[in-house]
């Protein structure tokens, strides 16, 4: 029988330098220097493998002793216990990277790109509201085209634009695994695509008013309520809900409002500044707002904050109206289209769109605004009943 638990605690702690048995494969190292280390010596398959264990300084005898009985163990049953700790390892490396936790960790690399860090959530809901609750608990080097169609088949048809938001998250994720040394599918959201198939769905555009009836709908938010106004000021200025609501007298310069650029849609770091020629309508709608300012903000909430993104949707809603308050961006467009000459620059520029290609765009250096301030005077006399006649534009 192999003699086992040789050693005593004093004799490990006053170990000469130089390798001391503990029975049944157990040895302490001494070094030199004055370090010492415990490995198990056994023999797999014919061939003798040596199995550290710790240093000394971490690794207690006890400890040592249970470490070598369950690693002798293993070797019983025929398996190299060096090559058993690495695949343990390995599992649990993976069972520390589901898919959920690599999501995050994606999220959190990618949130210096996104506006606002990412804080509203839009970045991320589609795999927390549609894949993580069922296959965020995988690990994510398992991860397949099988689990990923699962996971978007309920929406792939009925929810096309969110299903392909997913669809594109997953893709970041699995690209972002790979770079942290997973050995994950990088082309499974490809091969689940073709899986899903073609989606059926066809995109819907947000309902909008004719442009020629606009000035009644304008005509009709006459109340002086702050949702009211900040629809007029909505529609006068072709800008999106966001810099409406949380707009600041502060911002406003004679007849020109500067939105800042946090309150622009773009991607982080690429949106800027944006001004805004305010006709004699907008400014005199500003004026009748401003005893309604608090904190600042020209457009408060009841309670605390400004009015919210759907405060002006509901209003229209409760009229029985399709058109939402994003639509009036569309009546503007169309309206610059068929009753002006305004060029295609100076309206995309009323729209606060990005045309032309990075070098085009570098070259030119101006935003159109004397243009911009003819233009949006137009829009306001048509907005407030003016005649609606084609109108030739200054170049």
């Amino acid at each position: 029988m192999v003699a086992l638990n040789k050693l005593s605690i004093a004799e490990v702690k006053n170990a000469r330098v130089g390798k001391i048995s503990d029975g049944g494969g157990l040895w302490l190292h001494k070094r030199a220097d004055g370090g010492a280390q415990w490995f198990l010596r056994v023999t797999v398959h014919g061939r003798r493998r040596e199995m550290g264990l710790g240093p000394l300084s971490e690794v207690g005898l006890k400890e040592a002793r249970d470490a070598a009985q369950k690693w002798r163990a293993v070797v019983r049953e025929g398996k190299d216990p060096i090559k058993e700790r690495e695949r343990l390892k390995r599992e649990a490396f993976r069972e520390d990277h589901t898919l959920a936790t690599v999501a995050e960790e994606a999220f959190e690399a990618r949130k210096a790109e996104l506006k606002g860090d990412g804080k509203a959530g839009r970045w991320f809901s589609p795999l927390e509201n549609h894949v993580l609750p069922k296959i965020g608990k995988v690990p994510v080097e398992d991860i397949d085209q099988r689990d990923i169609k699962s996971a978007l088949a309920p929406i792939w048809h009925e929810k096309a634009d969110t299903a392909r938001k997913a669809m594109n998250r997953l893709s970041i994720v699995m690209r972002h695994a790979a770079a942290m040394g997973l050995d994950v599918d990088v082309q499974a959201t490809e091969k689940a695509k073709a899986l899903l198939g073609k989606t059926r769905h066809k995109a819907s555009h947000i309902p909008s008013l004719p442009w020629q009836e606009v000035p009644a709908f304008y005509e009709s938010l006459s109340d002086g309520t702050p949702t009211h106004l900040a629809l007029r000021l909505l529609i006068l200025t072709n800008l999106r809900s966001k810099p409406v609501r949380f707009c600041r007298l502060d911002q406003i310069e004679g007849d020109v409002w500067t939105v800042p650029a946090e309150n622009m849609k773009a991607r982080k770091g690429q949106a800027t500044d944006y001004r805004v020629p305010l006709s004699k309508e907008a400014l005199a709608v500003i004026e009748e707002a401003k005893p309604f300012e608090r904190d600042g903000f020209l457009f408060p909430s009841q309670r605390k904050g400004v009015i919210s993104d759907a405060t002006m949707s509901r209003m229209m809603e409760r009229r029985g109206m399709e058109a939402r308050p994003h639509g009036f961006r569309s009546s503007f467009r169309t309206w610059a289209a068929e009753a002006t000459d305004a060029s295609e620059q100076v309206a995309e520029a009323a729209m606060a769109h990005v045309t032309g290609s990075r070098v085009e765009r570098t070259y030119r250096r101006t935003d159109y605004l004397e243009q911009r301030r003819a233009l949006m005077e137009r829009w306001a006399d048509h907005v407030t009943g003016g005649s609606g006649e084609v109108v030739r534009m200054v170049k």
